[in-house]
């Protein structure tokens, strides 16, 4: 039987993060119920009883923000659908603000064993520069309900590098966040991508990016803050108490297959690459006129060439890098041998460094320059 993870894409929200450049919409709302409709034909159609689901993770968007019934809707349909591992992870996002005891309840009794509450900082004005609409206060509401309800599987994501952020407001954000007992802490960079708002202000001079060595210190300083209070940094940006690493997460960086549900969700199956459209509008009439054919964007199979550099770049995301074996294991081919250019530069250069046992792995250069490193295999 074939172990898989599902992702199932909710792309309502309040209002739209000045940086997010994720398919989600602001003015939909009206379209929740026959998006739910379309997502439970989808689950559906594409089951097969060979798969064994291990994790199951609501991403968007904001999932927190539709009626906690529809969530139930949507898990019970993958679990009649799916064959579901009785332990397996169901983790769903949540944004302070859009969240109640009810809902809560609601996940708990469906399932749902992880929530991923999005904070990004615990000062206002930096929570306005970004767009947020919720306060610390919210988040810290939040957490409390979560605890109430019975979660103990909690991660909170922390964002640096947000202009006009100085290394004492990381370090408010950290000691709030730590005296609330958590178990996965993800500390991500501000990105500027193309076509956010965010991106827009920049370019036109309205917004000053944080200097890059200072956003490194906070990097830095966050992880140093973390280990000494019993993080575990497993990943480039997460790091989680013992036992509470994200297995979704985990298998993806592992290229374990999944499925995607749902407007803009990717899947992985097979060595293919498949993405549904970004239109909410063409995913409504595609599923309901039965052709989910049309839903898809992008349907690329990977050849073996693509393969090992994803491999490679995926496993370096990880604090312990990999095996050269399991390289070996999995292609049937010397990693130093495909890769004897990329190699050569990356040890020389100091960005990765050949550990007793076979291990390869970043060094604290290659951290901080780990983008250089991914473009050696792009």
């Amino acid at each position: 039987m074939k172990e898989i993870g599902i992702y199932v894409h909710i792309p309502f929200c309040k209002s739209k993060c000045l940086y997010c450049d994720f398919t989600s919409y602001t003015d939909k709302n009206t379209e929740i119920r026959r998006y739910v409709d379309c997502l439970k034909r989808e689950i559906n159609y594409r089951s097969k009883d060979e798969y064994l689901v291990k994790t199951i993770f609501f991403g968007g968007g904001t999932p927190s923000i539709i009626d906690g019934k529809y969530i139930v809707e949507i898990l019970s349909e993958i679990n009649n659908a799916y064959i579901v591992d009785k332990n397996a992870e169901i983790t769903i996002e949540i944004n302070p603000g859009t969240i109640d005891k009810h809902k809560l309840e609601k996940y708990k009794e469906a399932g749902i064993n992880r929530i991923s509450i999005g904070l990004q900082s615990s000062k206002k004005e930096l929570l306005k520069e970004i767009g947020r609409i919720h306060t610390y206060e919210d988040f810290e509401n939040t957490v409390e309900l979560a605890k109430e309800v019975g979660f103990t599987n909690i991660n909170v994501d922390i964002m640096i590098g947000i202009p006009n952020q100085t290394i004492y407001d990381v370090e408010d954000t950290l000691d709030k966040v730590l005296a609330l007992d958590l178990t996965h802490i993800s500390v991500y960079s501000l990105i500027y991508e193309d076509g956010t708002l965010m991106t827009k202000m920049v370019d036109e001079g309205k917004l000053l990016e944080v200097d890059e060595e200072i956003e490194r210190y906070m990097y830095w300083y966050a992880k140093r803050r973390l280990e000494d209070n019993g993080f575990i940094h497993y990943e480039i940006s997460n790091f989680a108490k013992p036992s509470y690493r994200c297995k979704h997460n985990l298998d993806c960086w592992n290229q374990k297959e999944y499925l995607g549900f749902g407007v803009a969700a990717a899947s992985y199956i097979d060595n293919f690459r498949i993405k549904n459209t970004d239109s909410l509008e063409k995913y409504i009439s595609n599923v309901n006129s039965d052709k989910y054919y049309k839903n898809v964007t992008i349907e690329e199979k990977q050849d073996i060439d693509e393969q090992m550099k994803e491999f490679v770049i995926l496993r370096l995301r990880m604090t312990e890098g990999f095996k050269a074996s399991d390289f070996t294991a999995k292609f049937n081919k010397d990693v130093y041998k495909v890769f004897e250019s990329q190699m050569d530069k990356l040890l020389s250069d100091g960005l990765i460094i050949a550990e007793e046992f076979g291990y390869l792995k970043l060094t604290k250069k290659g951290l901080d320059l780990a983008n250089i490193v991914w473009g050696e295999f792009i």
